[in-house]
């Protein structure tokens, strides 16, 4: 991982359950695999402990890395660096995707109130006019607060899930779109199943949780967002490219919709794009994930499966070749 994330991922109390379950091999913290201290490191090393920043875990690392058993990554995705050779090896891969879906769940949350309240437009109209609302700008509101929503959730993932779990305090209805779960599973989260298309019609609330696949891409199309009632608020913390940004472009020009964006497509928007100047549109820097001390739950996460692969036992968060099409 990055040098510089150590005492970020790893704070004192997880530091030192990090040097009680394992032998810490030096240079402890390496960003790349080809010098001539991580050749050492590798050559002896059973289990690489990842995170945001590391090299391609590839054929040529594992020849480097023959007693390597296990890949523990303190962080979210393992697509963006580990090849399937790593499986075809036998290594055991954990990730701390679950430690990572609480900010994410917590920030859409935060999202959905705020963005039910149309707190960003209202507010940009205060700081503008420094003067309080008036009932003709209540009047050019769609739909104001959280009480009686309908939430759609697009993906029960890691974070899909906690979402239709927070969304209990403020007892909203929710729809639940996913190609993978049963109606009675849905129901046993808090959600309805149903179709995409009469989600995304009948939603005060859109949000989006579906992982990056081919099969998600632009999942949110011209035809899908023009099913979008007016005033529906689409909150996106997944993926930019699950968007049509050309036609949700469209769409919130015209003040038809609202949307708080985490990520876009392309990231960032470039200079001059439309978006980053309307007053319905609230875009955060791809931020949701763990920031601060949120961090330390990664790394928190990780060193408990470390301590459960020092045992014998299995990983709480394995990550299975057979997921990776589907998953984050």
């Amino acid at each position: 991982m990055a040098p510089g994330l150590l005492d970020d991922v790893f704070p004192p109390p997880v530091r030192v359950r990090l040097e009680e379950s394992a032998d810490l091999q030096p240079p402890y913290v390496i960003s790349e695999f080809r010098s001539p201290e991580a050749a050492e490191a590798l050559a002896s090393a059973e289990v690489l402990l990842t995170g945001w920043g590391c090299p391609p875990i590839d054929a040529g690392l594992l020849h480097r890395a023959p007693r390597l058993r296990a890949v523990i990554h303190a962080a979210g995705t393992v697509k963006t660096f580990l090849a399937t050779e790593a499986y075809e090896r036998g290594v055991a891969v954990s990730s701390a995707a679950e430690a990572n879906a609480v900010p994410v769940a917590e920030f859409t949350l935060a999202a959905i109130i705020m963005g039910a309240k149309r707190a960003f437009p209202l507010s940009q109209l205060f700081r503008t006019r420094r003067t309080h609302r008036t009932e003709a700008d209540l009047d050019r509101q769609h739909w104001l607060g959280t009480h009686g929503l309908t939430v759609g959730v697009i993906g029960a993932s890691r974070i899909g899930r906690r979402v239709i779990e927070l969304l209990r305090v403020i007892d909203a209805e929710v729809l639940l779109y996913d190609p993978y779960v049963s109606a009675s599973e849905a129901a046993l989260l808090g959600a309805e199943l149903t179709d995409l298309d009469t989600l995304v019609a009948t939603s005060d609330v859109v949000s989006v949780h579906a992982p990056d696949t081919p099969a998600t891409r632009q999942i949110l199309d011209a035809r899908r967002i023009g099913l979008m009632r007016p005033g529906t608020l689409l909150v996106n913390t997944a993926r930019g490219r699950l968007v049509d940004t050309e036609a949700l472009t469209e769409h919130l020009v015209s003040g038809r919709i609202d949307a708080v964006l985490d990520v876009t497509e392309p990231e960032p928007l470039p200079h001059g794009h439309p978006l980053w100047d309307l007053p319905n549109v609230f875009i955060t820097p791809h931020m949701a994930g763990a920031q601060g001390n949120e961090v330390g739950r990664l790394g928190a996460l990780a060193v408990d499966e470390l301590d459960r692969y020092a045992r014998g036992l299995p990983f709480n968060h394995p990550v299975h070749l057979a997921d990776l099409e589907r998953i984050a």
